[in-house]
């Protein structure tokens, strides 16, 4: 009775539902929502190691990029 073709709740000519493809599409939703998550977090904490670990620049490490005009005359 499984396969049978008299079955009036499905239209004639309709192909069998694959519950295998259903399974399949989920996990690959699945692992990509864990690639994202684990990207979002890496590139959040890189951001927040960054923020916490700038240097500031004072004024004295500023260097001139030219040498002074006449200094090794």
């Amino acid at each position: 009775m499984i396969d049978d073709s008299r079955d009036p709740r499905r239209p004639h000519g309709s192909p069998k539902k694959n519950p295998t493809r259903a399974v399949s599409v989920f996990i690959v939703v699945v692992v990509l929502l864990v690639i994202g998550t684990v990207l979002f977090n890496a590139i959040r904490e890189k951001r927040e190691f960054d923020q916490q670990n700038a240097q500031p620049s004072a004024a004295s490490d500023v260097r001139p990029a030219v040498p002074a005009i006449g200094a090794s005359h």
